[in-house]
């Protein structure tokens, strides 16, 4: 009875620790993708919202690790850009994406010392996606299995089917803000480098009208060339016809709010009052 009295007593004790060392966050701001159908950062008409939940632990006080999910729309379209023959290509896509990442946060200060500190991270992410544009009659049309660039059809060996579960590599840079021991609010921007450059649907070249409207059917050469669209004279590319660059490679990013409480009392310092360490003594905040 006593070693279960002690074993329960550690565990209490080890849980009211680790407890202590948890933060749980919140995120609001801001998304957005560049690529081949937008390369302005934050474009005014194609930025939407994003929200997220993080879970983070300390492992010292100047290194957290971050667990989060997110979820925002991002998009592009021709139509918005300053040149006529990208606005004349037409081409459009959006997408939700969730993701999940896991993230070390480094600071440069002590946040149970200082009220300030910047601070960057990185780690790794797993997200979903799936492009959609809407046609004519404005109804949305998921663009994957159009195959809208020979992805899977027969006679294209090199054109591979992409997949809408990826990886990516987060990384960023915020400045973080003690308001107590407890409460931070920080303002952070990142971006993820992604592993496929049809996030957007759009990567290489045309391909042939026949191939495609017998492997897909009509809608799929539809939605492959949208040029007609602003110019009914324009007839379908010829195979081999650009239709974006592997150079542009996609990627999407998120800035605002992260907002995160930690679990349990770190007998710091209140709303109010002076600064103070996790011992409860006043320390120097400048």
């Amino acid at each position: 009875m006593k070693s279960f009295r002690l074993v329960f007593l550690i565990l209490l004790i080890s849980s009211s620790s680790f407890a202590q060392k948890v933060h749980v966050g919140a995120f609001g701001g801001v998304a957005a993708y560049n690529g081949d159908l937008t390369d302005k950062i934050f474009p005014k008409k194609v930025t939407n919202g994003a929200v997220g939940i993080t879970l983070s632990y300390e492992l010292d006080d100047q290194l957290i690790l971050r667990g989060g999910f997110t979820y925002a729309i991002v998009g592009g379209a021709d139509r918005f850009s300053d040149k006529p023959d990208i606005r004349e290509r037409n081409l459009s896509f959006e997408t939700k994406i969730y993701e999940l990442s896991a993230v070390a946060e480094l600071y440069l200060n002590n946040l149970y010392d200082r009220k300030f500190s910047p601070y960057v991270f990185g780690g790794v992410a797993a997200f979903h996606f799936n492009p959609y544009a809407y046609n004519g009659s404005a109804q949305k049309v998921y663009l994957k299995p159009l195959s809208t660039e020979g992805q899977g059809i027969v006679g294209y060996p090199d054109r591979k089917p992409y997949k809408l579960n990826q990886f990516a590599i987060p990384g960023g840079i915020g400045l973080k803000y003690a308001v107590n021991d407890n409460l931070r609010i920080g303002i952070e921007g990142g971006l993820r480098k992604l592993f496929t450059d049809y996030f957007d649907d759009v990567s290489k070249d045309y391909v042939s009208e026949g191939d495609l409207l017998a492997a897909r059917g009509q809608l799929a050469v539809d939605m492959a060339f949208r040029g007609d669209d602003v110019n009914g004279s324009l007839p379908y590319p010829g195979k081999g016809a650009q239709r974006g660059s592997p150079k542009s490679k996609d990627i999407y990013y998120f800035t605002g709010i992260h907002v995160t409480y930690k679990l349990g009392s770190a007998g710091g310092g209140g709303f109010g009052g002076g600064k103070k360490n996790r011992n409860g003594c006043p320390v120097n905040v400048y």
